[in-house]
């Protein structure tokens, strides 16, 4: 039983013995001065592992080439206390960003990434491959150890299917909660798209509409409670799957939801809004402090055109009545996120997401080649995980980048998986861990 892991297990439990405490805080910061050695940059050899059929996800990251590093970007100053100083601005509180399924949450998500990096935030990272046991409720047990020379978590934006109580018992007392939900009808329509083959409600209905020969949305729609089984946890995402990501009951109203959403309101400092994306970014910022270098982005694991389906009103209006708890869910905190910016001031929202656009596009223009690339033209280490469903395109970076640029660049474009097993290396020293079998 390592120090470290005792640390830990006393956080989680709230042992409140001073004495121990005071024992504890001592040796963490010894071993953060310790970290601070020159050999903690040796890289030792990971064994090689294959993903599981749970998880076909593993395979985008294999023989991938090593992400180039970024001499040019900002570092923050450390004490001799193993902790950053102030430097230019101050360091983001911590962020615990839930990643609801095809919300436009893999940008946010990259954003995160990139901030985590540069400040050398400790993740807080499954223990098992990219997810944390989802579609399972979060438990704490699900998240990897404390990394050597850590004294807290300061980032989680893996995916997951919320416990609010359990993700409180990981992240410190100060930390920053947010999300991103989207457009019921538009997230459906992906979540179907990327899904059929998975979900099992949704793949009945693909092998219906091969009869019919309609397309499988379409099929489904016409009778979904035919091919749904609420009793199959691998089917809560083909009902309301934003409600089911945030742990909510998605599967009927109860009396409990108005608590359920008073909860959430309480819980979460933010909720961004898919179709206010600058907008929410600008919020985002206010809340932690960056600006709008730190906000600029491309648009990650997007479809092909052809991928995504054309909806005409029938379809929409089957499309809001079988999700109508997530047009709820939105419609809620959609009121809210207007709130949230009149007080911010209206004109300045609009002004603060202009200039976001400018730096992002200028970011652009300096990295990218050319986007909706599709995956076949693209490098292993771009190329975004692929369903069986689903096309999902990349980018082409430009040409003749310098060393810092390229850095900077490829992070900037970089999937999903593949930099999320990049700083699972950098943070521990070693591949993830594939998923148990069974």
């Amino acid at each position: 039983m390592t120090l470290l892991w005792l640390s830990r297990q006393l956080w989680r439990h709230r042992v409140k013995g001073l004495l121990v405490t005071l024992v504890v805080t001592v040796v963490l910061m010894l071993l953060a001065i310790q970290s601070l050695q020159p050999d903690r940059n040796r890289r030792p050899t990971a064994e090689k592992r294959t993903s599981h059929e749970d998880d076909r996800r593993a395979a985008a990251t294999t023989d991938v080439r090593p992400i180039p590093e970024d001499p040019g970007k900002a570092r923050p100053h450390t004490s001799t206390r193993g902790h950053p100083t102030e430097s230019k601005r101050r360091r983001p509180p911590p962020l615990a960003f839930l990643k609801i399924h095809k919300t436009g949450s893999s940008t946010v998500q990259n954003l995160l990434f990139r901030l985590g990096e540069k400040e050398k935030a400790a993740f807080a990272f499954p223990y098992y491959t990219y997810q944390f046991a989802y579609p399972e409720r979060f438990r704490s047990q699900f998240v990897d150890e404390l990394p050597e020379g850590a004294a807290q978590f300061d980032i989680l934006c893996s995916h997951m299917r919320l416990d609010l109580a359990q993700l409180r018992q990981v992240m410190p007392q100060n930390t920053v909660f947010f999300t991103l939900l989207r457009d019921p009808v538009r997230t459906f329509e992906s979540v179907f798209s990327y899904f059929t083959a998975t979900v099992p409600a949704f793949a009945q209905a693909k092998a219906a509409a091969a009869v019919a020969r309609k397309s499988a949305l379409s099929v489904f729609l016409e009778s979904p409670e035919s091919f749904w089984d609420p009793g199959e946890i691998r089917n809560g995402l083909a009902k309301n799957p934003m409600c089911f990501d945030l742990g909510l009951n998605s599967q009927g109203w109860n009396a409990s939801w108005p608590e359920d959403l008073a909860q959430l309101e309480d819980a979460f400092q933010l909720v961004m809004i898919a179709e206010h994306f600058d907008e929410s970014l600008v919020l985002l910022g206010a809340l932690l402090g960056l600006d709008h270098e730190d906000l600029a982005y491309v648009r990650l694991n997007a479809r092909s055109a052809g991928s995504v389906a054309t909806l005409d009103e029938g379809t929409v209006g089957r499309l809001r009545s079988w999700n109508a708890l997530d047009v709820l869910l939105y419609d809620f905190f959609l009121q809210l996120f207007w709130e949230k910016a009149e007080l911010y001031g209206l004109d300045r929202l609009e002004r603060d997401a202009a200039l976001l656009r400018e730096a992002a596009e200028r970011l652009r223009q300096t990295c990218v080649a050319r986007r909706g690339v599709p995956p076949g033209d693209l490098e292993d280490l771009l190329r975004p995980w692929q369903t069986d469903t689903a096309t999902v395109v990349g980018y082409e970076l430009r040409a003749n980048l310098s060393q810092q640029q390229q850095g900077r660049c490829v992070r900037l474009t970089l999937p999903e998986l593949q930099y999320h097993a990049h700083l699972y290396f950098l943070q521990y020293g070693r591949d993830m861990r594939s998923a148990p079998t069974h």
